[in-house]
C-alpha cells in the first residue's frame, strides 16, 4: 500500500464514523484535526482514534483498553486480538455508552 492510499483509507474510515454520529441515537459528539477523531460520550469519557501513518495502522483508545488496526484485504484488523474494526467500535462504544451503538461500514 503506498502513503497516499493509505492516508485515503484511513480518512474515509474516519469519515464515515463521523457522518454516522450525527445520526447516532446516543448523545455522542466529536472533534476531529490533523488525523485524530475523538468520539465525545455523555459521561465525557472519549474514543480516540487516530492515524500512524508511518506504520499504515489506525489505532484506537478507548476508556477501557488501546488496539491497532492495520488493512487485510478490504479489512481493519486488530494486530492483537483479530477484531474486525467496525464491530470492535460497535462493541466499545455500545459499552462505554452504555447503549447499543451500531457503526456501519459503507
Amino acid at each position: 500500500m503506498t502513503e497516499s492510499e493509505y492516508h485515503e483509507l484511513a480518512d474515509a474510515l474516519m469519515l464515515t464514523i463521523e457522518e454516522q454520529i450525527d445520526d447516532c441515537d446516543a448523545d455522542l459528539d466529536y472533534e476531529s484535526a490533523s488525523g485524530i477523531l475523538e468520539i465525545i460520550f455523555p459521561d465525557k469519557s472519549k474514543i480516540v482514534i487516530n492515524k500512524q501513518a508511518p506504520l499504515h495502522q489506525v489505532w484506537v483508545a478507548t476508556k477501557f483498553n488501546g488496539h491497532h488496526f492495520e488493512l487485510r484485504g478490504e479489512q481493519w484488523i486488530d494486530n492483537r486480538s483479530g477484531a474486525e474494526f467496525w464491530q470492535f467500535m460497535s462493541d466499545a462504544a455500545s459499552k462505554q455508552a452504555n447503549t447499543p451503538i451500531e457503526w456501519q461500514h459503507d
